[in-house]
């Protein structure tokens, strides 16, 4: 995941709620943008 850019892996985080995909695997992008300190750019877009 580091190879992701920060705007990459939001639109990634986004796209696998739409896509109602597993959740483990919405977790595991969850905890890569806390890692990222980008929880207040998920806030800003909901």
């Amino acid at each position: 995941m580091d190879n992701l850019s920060n705007e990459l892996l939001l639109e990634t985080y986004f796209k696998a709620i739409d896509l109602e995909l597993n959740e483990d695997f919405i977790e595991l992008i969850y905890q890569e943008i806390v890692k990222r300190s980008l929880t207040d750019k998920i806030k800003m877009s909901s």
